[in-house]
C-alpha cells in the first residue's frame, strides 16, 4: 500500500495507526529511504503511541536502543546505517524474536531480517510531502496491515 503524507501531522497520525495495529504483536518493521525522509521522526511518534515515555532518538552511533512499551513489552530501535558492508552476524535475533523492532536502513542488514516483516520505503517529496510504500512480507505482517486503514 502507498501512504501519502503531506505534513508532520500526517506522519504522526500514520505512526499512531501503525502502533495501534502492531500493539501486542511480535513484528519487525524495516525502513529504507532517503536521509532525512522522516524515518526517525516516524519512529519517535510510533514509540510514543506505544506508550514509551523515554526520549526516542536515532541510535546511529550506538546502533541499537531498547525501550519498554506501555504494556511492558520490549521495543527495539536499530539504525543499521553504519553497518553497510558488514557481513558478520550481529546477534539481532533476540531483538527480532520479542516485542516490536524498528530497523532503519534495513537494506544494510537485509540477510538478517526475518522473512515475515513490514517493509517501509520512504521517498521525499517537496517540502513536507512523503510517500511511504508499505509491504507485508508474510502472514503476521499481512494480518497487521489488514487491520490498518491509512
Amino acid at each position: 500500500m502507498k501512504v501519502e503524507l503531506h505534513s508532520l501531522q500526517d506522519t504522526q497520525r500514520f505512526a499512531e495507526k501503525m502502533a495501534d495495529a502492531c500493539r501486542g504483536h511480535q513484528i519487525v518493521i524495516t525502513m529504507d529511504g532517503d536521509l532525512g525522509a522522516g524515518k526517525t521522526t516516524w519512529t519517535q511518534w510510533f514509540g510514543k503511541a506505544l506508550g514509551i515515555t523515554a526520549v526516542i532518538n536515532s541510535p546511529t552511533f550506538t546502533i541499537l536502543k531498547d525501550y519498554t512499551q506501555g504494556n511492558g513489552e520490549p521495543f527495539h530501535h536499530i539504525d543499521a546505517y553504519r553497518l553497510e558492508g558488514i557481513q558478520q552476524d550481529l546477534g539481532f535475533e533476540d531483538c527480532f524474536d520479542e516485542g516490536i523492532c524498528v530497523v532503519e536502513w534495513a537494506s544494510y542488514i537485509r540477510d538478517q531480517i526475518p522473512d515475515d516483516h513490514i517493509a517501509m520505503s520512504w521517498q521525499e517529496g517537496i517540502d513536507e510531502d512523503r510517500t511511504v510504500t508499505v509491504t507485508a512480507t508474510g502472514p503476521t505482517s499481512r494480518a497487521i496491515l489488514e487491520g490498518t486503514i491509512c
